[in-house]
């Protein structure tokens, strides 16, 4: 079986062949951490977990490095800071642990490496000395920008023509660029400002060449590069302009990208007030029930997010909780590992699960998947905030025995009802009540 990838720079499904099958490199664009990260940014974290879940299976641990970086020198940050009165280290020390805590309650693994922008400043300013002396940069007001028309096949990856470039470059228009393409490598930064010294005055790095510098630490050209479909352009396209002209090869060979995640049919923005957050839906929902509600969509189509979504996919995995209860973990059922291999088709692997009779394959795959990790009595104890807790439950559930034992039948049962219209199931045994949720 092979694996087969849609390849952005091409446009197609192709057969995954890696540059060295001991030493399989993927680097993914990850957050820049000036505040909590929105669902949307949730989808590349189980996207890519699932893509690095499944070369080690093909290829072995040992032999997978997975690189997510970490954006923590930015203008937002720097924004978030200057409000809060503080540092930005503090700022994205802050949004990193909560980002990585987030991201390992969705069950997904900690990448084998995590590279901070504010590392890489020397690898940054040696880039930048050699695309200048290459003839791909100049300096101009105390900025370096990278010259786009010395690059012939600038805009392949994004498949625009030159008028779409311009128009979608979202870069600040100023009268010192000699092309309006032309993009930010450094920037001056005032007094008030983070910076740090370089040949070109005191400043800070343009974006995209944070991710090229913290890439090359893998190598000059790696397996697999992937991200959000928002940063095709102008973020991945700048990227490969940079890296190609510096090192005279390719960046990556497999570029691959997730689709939008959007809440009723429509983008999350601040203006539409609609802005869900991974942090706030952690407090309502299990992580295996949001991550489950991430791969109900194929990853290159749009995901079309609700709470009524999450409801669903959290039924789904009670019943595979009572289905595998008690089972021994089998194989990983074929057409589970199928789907997998065909362009990460999540959907096609859940509907296998779906249909496996053998509760232990069931387990397997559904592990495989980064899901079925509790045992059953946790997951159905398993609390959210907007619900009773443990507790609160079990303070109850004790003061139901007490009522019982008094002959108060009628306050025991105004418990049971109670309990039961908040989603909790009490269940009477020799041993005494158990409880479980049932949403």
């Amino acid at each position: 079986m092979t694996l087969r990838l849609h390849n952005t720079l091409s446009g197609k499904k192709e057969d995954f062949k890696p540059i060295d099958a001991s030493n399989v490199r993927m680097y993914v664009c990850g957050p820049t951490v000036y505040d909590y990260a929105h669902i949307g940014n949730a989808r590349p974290v189980v996207v890519f977990d699932i893509l690095y879940r499944l070369l080690r299976h093909e290829y072995g641990p040992e032999h997978v490095t997975y690189a997510r970086n970490i954006t923590d020198i930015d203008d937002k940050i720097m924004k978030a800071a200057a409000e809060a009165g503080v540092e930005i280290s503090e700022i994205a020390g802050k949004y990193t642990k909560i980002y990585q805590d987030d991201a390992a309650k969705l069950n997904a693994l900690p990448p084998d490496e995590e590279p901070k922008a504010t590392d890489y400043l020397d690898q940054m300013k040696a880039m930048i000395e050699k695309l200048i002396a290459d003839g791909h940069a100049y300096e101009a007001q105390g900025h370096v920008l990278f010259h786009v028309p010395s690059m012939k096949n600038y805009g392949r990856l994004s498949n625009k023509n030159k008028d779409e470039l311009i128009a979608g470059a979202r870069v600040e228009v100023a009268p010192y660029k000699k092309d309006p393409r032309d993009f930010v490598l450094w920037k001056p930064s005032t007094a008030d400002q983070p910076g740090w010294d370089s040949p070109w005055g005191r400043g800070r790095p343009g974006w995209h060449l944070e991710c090229s510098c913290m890439t090359e630490d893998l190598a000059e050209t790696i397996d697999i590069h992937g991200g959000g479909l928002d940063l095709i352009f102008p973020h991945h396209e700048n990227e490969i302009a940079q890296s190609e002209c510096a090192h005279g090869k390719p960046l990556a060979n497999y570029w691959v990208h997730n689709g939008y995640l959007v809440l009723g049919g429509e983008k999350m923005s601040k203006s539409l007030g609609n802005i869900q957050t991974i942090h706030g839906l952690l407090k309502k929902f299990p992580g295996e029930a949001l991550r489950l509600t991430l791969m109900s969509a194929h990853y290159r189509q749009p995901l079309d997010f609700s709470e009524e979504a999450v409801k669903d996919q959290k039924r789904r995995l009670d019943r595979w909780y009572r289905i595998t209860e008690g089972a021994k973990e089998g194989e990983i059922p074929p057409a589970v590992l199928a789907a997998l291999m065909d362009d990460l088709n999540t959907p096609k692997a859940i509907a296998a699960l779906e249909t496996e009779k053998n509760p232990g394959a069931v387990l397997a795959g559904a592990r495989f998947l980064g899901l079925l990790t509790e045992n059953s009595d946790d997951w159905f104890k398993g609390g959210v905030s907007d619900g009773p807790s443990g507790e609160e439950i079990e303070a109850l559930i004790a003061e139901r025995l007490e009522a019982r034992k008094a002959k108060d039948f009628a306050r025991a049962d105004q418990i049971r009802k109670d309990l039961k219209a908040k989603g909790i199931i009490l269940e009477d045994g020799p041993g005494g009540t158990i409880w479980r949720r049932t949403d």
